[in-house]
């Protein structure tokens, strides 16, 4: 069986530059690729990879000045 490398919400916090407690919170709320063992978060790396590259840059809604 294929070892599956799991990230903490520490060493996610550093690459997404927050902090620990911002990532455990979208791990609850189900915002990043999560799950618990024991009572601990852990992100499946490969998954957590794919989720960044998903995000990638939004279309912000620009409204238009009417002056």
């Amino acid at each position: 069986m294929p070892t599956i490398e799991t990230l903490t919400p520490n060493e996610v916090s550093k690459i997404l530059k927050l902090h620990p407690f911002t990532v455990t919170r979208l791990a609850r709320e189900g915002k990043i690729p999560a799950f618990k063992v024991g009572g601990v978060w852990r992100m499946e790396r490969t998954k957590f990879e794919r989720w960044i590259a998903k995000q990638g840059p939004k279309k912000r809604n620009q409204r238009r000045s009417r002056h």
